[in-house]
This record gives structure tokens, sequence and C-alpha cells, in this order.
């Protein structure tokens, strides 16, 4: 049976159980609620099915200066070390409009422990305050604080890893291709369900329109919150997959860091994910991809209800110690 004929019987069981609660809990889909208010219903429902957070002995608060004057705030999350760790920059989901450091705090918590690594969270700039590009300017910024603090903060500059979920994985992306424009080395991008397209065109987006969490309708909601007009959604910047520069012409991948990159099954972002990583490999990047079975779009953030949530976090932090490591 292909997925256009029955895409709920694709659900693994546990995540078909856990959709139906969230049905019937009645909370207001966010495409509903002004911005404000969807911001507060996210950061409310975060964490009621995420793993306990790992307990670590370093969580500092920084500040990142952006190339604007405003100043960001960031989250260190380490193990222990007498040695500079490696680090991982990472950029949370939330279709750029919600979410936050403390959102995803406990994912960033297990992947510091998983990984032995330093954890670099970023609150970035949220729309729909902060239309496009800001959030690439602040992942961008990001990356130049952190390359010129990391001997200040005990990390190791030169083992750098870019990673995200969603619409963070997006930031990464960018951010990557941005780096090996400059000549700066990036160990891994490492990427969980990474949106990749300005335009929800694929054949998921329709399979998977509603019911699956991830909602076409939301999709769209969160875009039109950060564009300034529809001629972003063709901007590489908002879509690494297919977007153009300013000279019209589609960013080749040539040379940009490894990626590990993993997807769900019955998520509208899947095909996108599976387009990017085909684009990569055929530019001679070395791609690690992983698509989990019966799981929706934000089953990373599902630890306790989801197995599948554990699977991807001891695979993307192998991952990253073997990049650190120098191990493909």
């Amino acid at each position: 049976m292909s997925r256009r004929d029955d895409p709920r019987s694709l659900l693994s069981p546990i995540t078909r159980r856990l959709l139906e609660n969230i049905e019937r809990a009645g909370h207001p889909a966010l495409q509903t609620l002004s911005p404000d208010e969807a911001k507060a219903s996210y950061e409310a429902g975060a964490g009621v099915l995420e793993l306990s957070p790992q307990p670590l002995p370093r969580v500092d608060d920084v500040r990142v200066p952006t190339r604007d004057g405003h100043t960001l705030h960031a989250r260190i999350f380490a193990p222990a070390s007498e040695q500079p760790l490696p680090v991982l920059l990472f950029f949370h989901g939330g279709g750029f409009t919600v979410g936050s450091v403390a959102t995803h705090e406990p994912l960033c918590r297990q992947l510091a422990h998983l990984a032995q690594c330093a954890v670099v969270s970023v609150d970035y700039r949220l729309a729909p305050a902060a239309k496009f590009p800001t959030a690439a300017n602040d992942a961008w910024d990001s990356l130049v604080w952190l390359r010129e603090q990391a001997a200040a903060l005990g990390l190791d500059g030169a083992r750098i890893a870019l990673g995200g979920d969603s619409a963070g994985g997006t930031l990464a992306t960018v951010t990557a291709i941005e780096a090996r424009d400059t000549g700066w080395p990036i160990a891994l991008q490492c990427l969980f369900y990474p949106g990749c397209a300005g335009h929800q065109d694929t054949p998921s987006h329709k399979t998977f329109a509603k019911g699956f969490l991830l909602d076409e309708e939301l999709i769209t909601y969160f875009f039109n919150q950060v564009v300034r007009s529809p001629a972003d959604r063709n901007d590489w910047r908002f879509a690494p997959l297919d977007g153009v520069d300013e000279h019209g012409d589609v960013r080749d991948l040539d040379g940009v860091a490894p990626v590990w990159i993993g997807l769900a099954e019955c998520d509208p972002l899947v095909d996108e994910g599976v387009m990017y990583a085909d684009r990569l490999r055929h530019a001679g990047v070395p791609v690690d991809l992983e698509i989990y079975a019966g799981v929706v779009h934000s089953f990373i953030n599902f630890g306790r209800a989801i197995p599948e949530a554990k699977t991807a976090h001891q695979h993307a932090a192998l991952a990253l110690r073997h990049a650190f490591s120098g191990v493909r």
C-alpha cells in the first residue's frame, strides 16, 4: 500500500495513540492564535513529553553580539572535561516564530551528554518582529562570535559542528554554506528534519497535510510570519534546496561540511529532506541519512513517549563523536 492510499497506516501504534491524545486534549492549534499567544502556548507545552533533563556540570548563559547592535541570549551545556571541548552550535526549531533555548534544553542536554561535547544553543530573533533574513544573519553572527570566543569559553574552536531541528536545521544548513564560502571548516551538519524548500509542493506536503502534528496550515502560518514578501520563499537562505542567490543561481553545495540528517517518515518535510540529501551526495558531500519509520515532525522532543526519539539522539551523538574525532 502506498502512503497516498492510507497515510495514517504508516504511523507506529505509539505515534498514532500520541496524536489521538493530542487531538483529544483540544488545545487550540497554533495557527489559530496570535504570534504572541502561539509563542506562549508552545513554551507551555514544551517538555511535557521530553526525557528528564540530563544533569550536566556546566550550564552557562552568554551574550552574543550581532551585526546590527543587538545582543542574543545563548546557553552553553557541557559535560565535565579537563580539555577544551568540541562544540555543537545549535539552532532550535519553531517555524522561525516560536521556540527558544528553553524549549529545546532537554534535547541539547542529551546531545551534550551523549556526544561528550559542548552545545551552544542560540535564541535567535523570531518573527514576526524579526523578518527574514534576520534569523539567518543571527545564526551566522553566532558562528562568528563562537569562533572568536571559543578559547575564552574553554571550547575548541577548531572543532565546531552546526545543528538544528526544523527551521533551526534550515539555519544550520545556510550557515554551513556560508562557512564553506568563507573557508571556515565545520566538522558536521547535524540536522533533524530541516526545512529545505520555500514552497510546500512536494508529495509529502500533500500526503501529510493534516493530522500529522505539523499541518500545512501551520507551515503556511509560520512562513507568513517571517517572509517580507513571496519573493523571500525563493531565497537560498530560506530554501537551501532550490532557492537562488542575488544572481538568480541555485547555490552549489560542493565542499560544504559532512551531514548527518534524521527525518521523520510521516512529516510534510520528509521529501525535501531526502531531496536535499541527494543534492549533497551529488556534490560529493558525505551524507548519513536516517529516516525514522512511523513517526512525525518534532518526534525528537517526545523522548518519554516515542522510543525513536532516543534512537535518533544516539545516532546524532555518534555522528558528532565520529566527526569530532575525525572518523567517518
